[in-house]
């Protein structure tokens, strides 16, 4: 536990700045009273969260393997691994963020943007966009510093995007007047903030050379093994996210901007349990490397103790707070009647997306990434999509209870299941032990789906 802590701890700190500075952007231009550029903010955050969805991916692929190379003590491999899958990661990312550049209107209609609100969420994205590199190379980072166990450093790579970003979004936006200009402007300073920080912090632990060509193939096999089926499994939570924001926009930019409000609360309010998803991660694949099974049970278990815990005080905070929220967004109409059922009932939802992360981490680090995939895309398909359909015939207020009713059925279902394959690791290991000098072997896709066909049969 006190291990988990220190890791989520100092992990939830960044994460917590990053978030909170996103949340005060989102203040900054609510202070404008132009609910289009709210508005444009939503749409805008239901296409970046695509983007992050795929760098995160990568980077929770980063870390399972240099953490299971570290545990078992195979420092050169993971230094030469590290070092290539980063020229991988910044080719993705640059391809991803021009295609979202040049696609942006078609994307944001999709969503259903118009009018100005859509011509202010077309010029953020292709601003914002082809940064993308930036930020992708500084969470990889972060990720290396966690697989050494450096929390304090990696805190600091975001803690250093997160000073830039709070330091110009309202000089930017408020005092010289750019609007969301300013904000796109901020972003990208930021992003190269965190960038540079995090090559400063990571050259004390001596993890990265000049990258190889030749270990660049072996490097996208090996964390590919992990990081394709993570990206696939993140996808999922923006994808829903997307299918609400559409759901919501039916209702005008009233409902948009209180959906809005809630998207950048529940990043801070719950920053310790998405922490958890990048810190516990390399405890699990580390003490795997080293074949200690019962660490990685504690481990977990630790996890969701920590999650239960910060979804009951943010729950009462929320609850007490709720007129707070209204009035320093500057909500009306179906925005209040949003914040209203989020902070009073609602929130207790993301106790079961806190299991389903938790989960998905356990999974992504024991070998099994193809299980968190299938229970993200659960969620985002089966547990969202037909409850939020029904929930549409109720107004914004049902959207709400039916995205919390998927969410609860597929994290529960998801925790069991992360529990089993807990259990069954010391047969696994046995079955699968590697020669002297290798790595633990990496599932692929096709074996993950034998194994879910034969156990499901």
């Amino acid at each position: 536990m006190r291990h988990v802590m220190t890791m989520a701890g100092t992990g939830a700190i960044g994460l917590m700045a990053v978030f909170a500075v996103d949340l005060l952007n989102f203040f900054y231009i609510s202070r404008l009273h132009d609910p289009n550029l709210t508005a444009a903010i939503a749409f805008t955050a239901s296409v970046s969260y695509v983007q992050i969805a795929v760098s995160i991916g990568m980077t929770i692929g980063l870390g399972a393997v240099i953490g299971r190379m570290l545990g078992a003590r195979r420092f050169e491999d993971a230094r030469r691994t590290a070092s290539a899958f980063l020229v991988v990661m910044l080719g993705v990312a640059f391809l991803l963020g021009i295609t979202t550049a040049v696609f942006a209107p078609l994307l944001l209609r999709l969503l259903g943007a118009q009018g100005m609100a859509l011509d202010h969420a077309v010029m953020f994205l292709r601003t914002v966009s082809p940064a993308l590199p930036l930020i992708s190379f500084g969470m990889g980072l972060s990720a290396l510093l966690r697989a050494v166990g450096d929390a304090k450093q990696a805190m600091r790579v975001t803690l250093t995007g997160a000073i830039i970003s709070a330091t110009l979004d309202p000089l930017l936006i408020l005092v010289l007047h750019f609007g969301l200009e300013g904000a796109a402007i901020s972003t990208i300073l930021a992003r190269a903030a965190t960038t540079v920080s995090g090559l400063i912090c990571l050259r004390r632990h001596d993890l990265l050379e000049r990258p190889r060509l030749h270990a660049i193939p072996d490097a996208t096999r090996q964390i590919g093994g992990v990081a394709l089926p993570a990206i696939a499994t993140n996808l999922a939570t923006p994808v829903a996210g997307a299918y609400m924001t559409r759901a919501i926009a039916r209702f005008g930019l009233d409902a948009v901007s209180g959906q809005a409000a809630l998207d950048r609360i529940v990043p801070v309010a719950f920053a310790l349990v998405f922490a958890l998803t990048g810190s516990v991660g390399p405890i699990m694949s580390q003490n795997l490397g080293a074949g200690q099974v019962d660490r990685v049970r504690e481990a977990l278990i630790a996890a969701l103790k920590i999650t239960a815990a910060c979804v009951g005080v943010t729950w009462a905070v929320l609850a007490a707070g709720e007129p707070l929220v209204v009035w320093l967004f500057n909500l009306h109409g179906a925005g209040i009647q949003i914040a209203h059922l989020f902070c009073r009932w609602t929130v207790s939802g993301y106790l079961f997306i806190g299991l389903l992360f938790v989960a998905n981490t356990a999974f992504n680090n024991l070998g099994h990434p193809l299980y968190s995939t299938m229970f993200n895309w659960g969620r985002a398909t089966l547990g969202t999509i037909p409850f939020v359909a029904v929930g549409l015939h109720f107004g914004p207020s049902g959207i709400l209870i039916g995205f919390a009713l998927g969410a609860t059925l597929f994290g529960s279902a998801a925790i069991v299941t992360a529990f089993h394959v807990i259990r069954t690791l010391p047969l696994r290991m046995m079955q699968q032990r590697p020669a002297a000098g290798s790595d633990l072997p990496t599932r692929t896709d096709a074996e993950a789906m034998m194994e879910l066909q034969e156990e499901g049969a």
